[in-house]
């Protein structure tokens, strides 16, 4: 789960999965997206032309009107710009724009009602500049949220990083069990104990990037290897995993299992120094579950024990312990934060009806009514909090 690029943990890519996140932080702020009607093409709605320059910030919208409308923001400087449209007075955010090129144009889609409007100007390299208030006396505004700054994101990494904590220590424990079934030449109980440490790790989604190249070394897969499976750098539970249901012996696989071992451990010990992004909290929620769409339900990551449906669900609990740190920022920030909880409980419960006593139905199993039921809940998941890692992505308000 290396974001650097792909030379990390091949099957949790998140330079690539993460690009549908950073091009919809880069767009129009989703919470506050409005669709255009359904009986009215593009051309049907007020259009506005606003320049958003620092010397001349929201300069053009001089015939303001209530509902749905598109502001073309036109940058005609050298640089790029991020533009928000905020209520200058609470400061709530209902559109926002980043990356507008030098000399080109972005299209914001919004609806506004009654209250007080104005366009902010944030360069990448000088103060935040807020254009001329706008006002509106009737109509109804669509949805908007108070911005969230690092500062705002600082108590919940924290405590998400202790949380963590614990959980390496219980991965190094039953990590221990694994090894310790493989050394005494007990596979059957090694196969019964993988699972586990496994899902243990996998709960810890959104400390994947702080864990480094290390992720690669305790969950990397064969993909990109020139010897796939027999490749020497291919390492940590999935190497594991492929001798146990492949029919290895105990003694090959005392090297992998005690490799695994050192790896957790040293993760374990080094991880009162490591220090998480804020800000990238919210964008790990989201990112958790889109690579659990693409690469767990697809079964890419599955090397003999069909386990994916499995590790989808401790993605889903890992998925969970970030919102749980997280509800203090997303209350009142997130109008479907209610949805959000309402569906995770119903992804749950769609999970675990594939889960008994500790032995999971492979995919090849499920049928396509399962199949199709699955994906759609979890694609749902994805699509909601995409709108958690927008509103948390830190803006700048000076």
């Amino acid at each position: 789960m290396v974001l650097s690029g792909l030379s990390g943990r091949s099957s949790r890519p998140w330079a690539v999965v993460g690009v549908a996140v950073v091009c919809l932080v880069a767009g129009v702020l989703a919470l506050t997206h409005e669709p255009r009607p359904a009986h009215a093409g593009p051309a049907a709605l007020p259009h506005t032309t606003v320049e958003v320059s620092p010397s001349r910030c929201g300069r053009g919208w001089t015939a303001p009107v209530p509902g749905v409308q598109v502001f073309a923001l036109h940058n005609p400087t050298d640089g790029p710009a991020e533009v928000l449209l905020e209520d200058p007075r609470s400061r709530a955010v209902y559109g926002e724009v980043e990356g507008i090129g030098p000399g080109t144009t972005r299209e914001l889609t919004v609806r506004l009602g009654k209250g007080t409007f104005a366009f902010k100007c944030v360069p990448d390299d000088a103060d935040a500049v807020t254009g001329p208030t706008v006002r509106l006396l009737r109509g109804r505004s669509g949805p908007a949220a108070a911005p969230v700054t690092e500062h705002d994101l600082i108590p919940p990494a924290l405590a998400y990083q202790k949380w963590v904590g614990t959980g390496l220590s219980d991965v190094v424990r039953l990590t221990t069990a694994l090894r310790d079934a493989i050394d005494r030449g007990d596979l059957a109980a090694a196969r019964t104990a993988w699972l586990p440490a496994h899902l243990r790790y996998e709960r810890m989604g959104a400390a994947y990037d702080a864990f480094g190249d290390a992720d690669r070394a305790v969950d990397g897969t064969d993909a990109g290897l020139p010897g796939g499976v027999r490749d020497k750098d291919f390492t940590g539970f999935h190497r594991v995993e492929y001798g146990l249901w492949h029919g290895e012996s105990a003694a090959n696989l005392r090297a992998p299992a005690a490799g695994l071992l050192k790896a957790v451990t040293a993760l374990r010990d080094g991880w009162a120094q490591t220090r998480m992004d804020p800000a990238q909290l919210g964008l790990r929620a989201h990112e958790i579950l889109e690579n659990t769409v693409q690469f767990e339900l697809t079964g890419r990551t599955d090397y003999g024990s069909g386990s994916n449906l499995a590790t989808a669900r401790a993605n889903l609990d890992g998925t969970e312990q970030v919102l749980t740190r997280l509800h203090a920022v997303l209350a009142g920030r997130y109008a479907g934060l209610t949805g959000l909880q309402g569906e995770l409980d119903r992804a749950g419960r769609t999970l675990d009806a594939f889960g008994h006593d500790g032995t999971w139905t492979p995919l090849t199993r499920l049928s396509h009514r399962q199949r199709e039921n699955v994906d759609a809940v979890l694609d749902d998941l994805v699509e909601r909090l995409a709108s958690v890692a927008t509103l948390c992505d830190p803006r700048r308000t000076v």
